[in-house]
């Protein structure tokens, strides 16, 4: 990873500050235009300290995306330990807020392998974790693989919601409603109606 080893609450500050800014360059106008020097002076300091604190730019959409993966892998815990974990997981994994920064990445792994890398090993550990979890979950439930397997449940929840989210990206909303209103009767077949307040989500 990157060469950068400054010490100290003020070097810490400036590696977020540049985190920051290069997410919200990815937010704003995309992957490409995320440079050094646009990434600098966003974040207020001199572009040499993006190479010190990360190496490459490689290195920095590394960092920037493990910052997020790990944020998302910690959402997803809580919502697979809430009340209605199933409800919960489909409210995380549908959550429109950051699903653009997600698209980003997957479009700038079609070009940096470094990038494809880490999105894949990040993968395997949601997907280590979700399964886990939900298998749990099915059986406590007494439903059993022959009715629902918990890898099937998992990709109907995040592969629909992701590509409705895709879609709604391209302002495309033709029979979202009507797959959400499927996919949240399977949810209130299994843990009732959804429930809110504390521990429901």
């Amino acid at each position: 990873m990157g060469s950068g080893q400054g010490s100290g609450t003020e070097s810490s500050k400036t590696r977020t500050a540049i985190l920051d800014a290069a997410e919200q360059l990815m937010m704003e106008q995309g992957y490409a235009a995320v440079s050094s020097r646009r990434v600098a002076d966003r974040a207020g300091v001199n572009s040499a300290m993006v190479y010190y604190h990360f190496g490459t730019m490689d290195d920095l959409f590394i960092a920037l995306f493990r910052r997020g993966a790990d944020q998302s892998f910690e959402r997803q815990a809580r919502a697979l330990s809430s009340a209605q974990p199933l409800w919960a997981l489909w409210e995380s994994i549908h959550d429109q807020s950051h699903t653009a920064l997600t698209m980003e990445f997957i479009a700038l792994a079609n070009h940096r392998k470094a990038i494809r890398s880490e999105i894949s090993k990040y993968s395997r550990r949601f997907r280590t974790m979700q399964l886990d979890a939900v298998s749990k979950l099915l059986e406590g439930y007494g439903i059993g693989p022959d009715i629902c397997s918990p890898i099937t449940m998992i990709l109907m929840l995040s592969g629909i919601s992701r590509f409705l989210l895709m879609e709604e990206a391209f302002d495309l909303f033709t029979g979202h409603e009507e797959t959400i209103a499927l996919v949240e009767k399977h949810l209130r077949d299994i843990e009732g109606e959804r429930q809110s307040g504390p521990g429901a989500g």
